[in-house]
């Protein structure tokens, strides 16, 4: 095989690996044409990135323009245009390519702005306690998976830890709409394996919620190493929340893990009122119903019926918990 056929081979390989594929590749084009390559961002120090590129990983910093001018700055997850590095200089970064997803939160200084916090993510596995789950946290995270457009999950941890699982299970997938809920155990490793095959064909998986729930140990169990500093957990089956920046790991057969700061329900920059925000357009139909008091059941004249029926409305998982919200006020 010629060398610049093996190269490009070797080139696509790793980056479809990191999860490169034709949509990115689209619009890394204007990258491409200024002499830049792609790389994608595996953890954010602040000052300084760690990088992969096709051929190697690397510590990566911005370039001044991106530095000075631009208000996209990138975050674990983004693939980026770099310049290619010269002997032990970091990677420059130049340009953040288009997000497909992203998960953000809210930062209060003098105002309010959003922190991304992972990006290009297919699967968010919102994570919960078994014992002390949270049912009305968990809907605002679904609320911010599903407006991203990633496919979200609920991974109940600690399961061992409780008697009274099905119960919760119960709860949760009243709220969940469909959505997939998966018991896990560190100890035992119930349910890793299950998450593991959702980010197979090297898809981005992102664990979202509070400090506490365990993420970085199922992390772990996830890698089959101890890739994440973690704490004893307390006998209570509390934990401590360690996680000090954001990390993207690649893990062994395949796909990668982004694990992400305990979030307060405060700082969370989609979700009731991301949900709310759906109501909208149930509430314009509903002023078009043939009768006021019109339930949306079997009266006849329902607009929301109507649109239902003929596609105008969407019947996706969000706007269909939304209808139900709706329909129980």
């Amino acid at each position: 095989m010629p060398r610049s056929s093996a190269l490009s081979t070797h080139f696509n390989s790793r980056l479809a690996s990191l999860g490169w594929d034709t949509w990115f590749e689209q619009r890394f084009e204007s990258f491409a044409a200024e002499g830049l390559q792609p790389a994608r961002i595996a953890t954010d120090y602040g000052a300084e990135y760690l990088v992969h590129s096709a051929s190697e990983t690397t510590r990566g910093v911005l370039g001044r323009r991106l530095r000075s001018e631009s208000t996209v700055v990138p975050s674990v997850g983004d693939w980026v245009g770099v310049l290619p590095r010269a002997w032990d200089t970091p990677a420059v970064i130049h340009g953040v390519v288009e997000r497909r997803t992203s998960f953000s939160r809210k930062v209060v200084h003098r105002e309010t702005r959003e922190q991304v916090l992972a990006a290009n993510v297919d699967v968010a596995f919102v994570v919960a306690t078994a014992g002390d789950a949270n049912v009305r946290r968990i809907e605002r995270y679904l609320a911010m998976a599903w407006q991203s457009g990633a496919m979200p999950a609920v991974v109940l941890t600690k399961s061992d830890l409780t008697e009274s699982l099905d119960d919760i299970r119960v709860e949760i997938e009243a709220v969940a709409a469909g959505t997939p809920v998966v018991a896990t155990s560190a100890v035992t490793g119930e349910g890793v394996d299950e998450m593991n095959l959702q980010l197979a064909g090297s898809r981005t998986g992102v664990l979202l919620g509070p400090s506490g729930v365990g993420k970085s140990t199922l992390i772990n169990r996830m890698a089959g190493a101890d890739v994440m500093q973690t704490r004893e957990v307390f006998r209570t089956g509390e934990g401590r929340h360690m996680t000090s920046h954001r990390e993207l790991i690649e893990l062994p057969g395949g796909g990668m893990i982004i694990d992400t700061p305990g979030l307060r329900e405060a700082q969370l920059w989609a979700g009731e009122g991301a949900l709310d925000s759906l109501f909208e357009d149930i509430e314009a139909l509903e002023l078009r119903c043939r009768f006021p008091d019109c339930e949306h059941r079997t009266e006849p004249g329902c607009a929301i019926k109507a649109a239902l029926a003929d596609g105008s409305l969407d019947s996706g998982p969000v706007n269909n918990r939304a209808r139900e919200r709706y329909l129980r006020r």
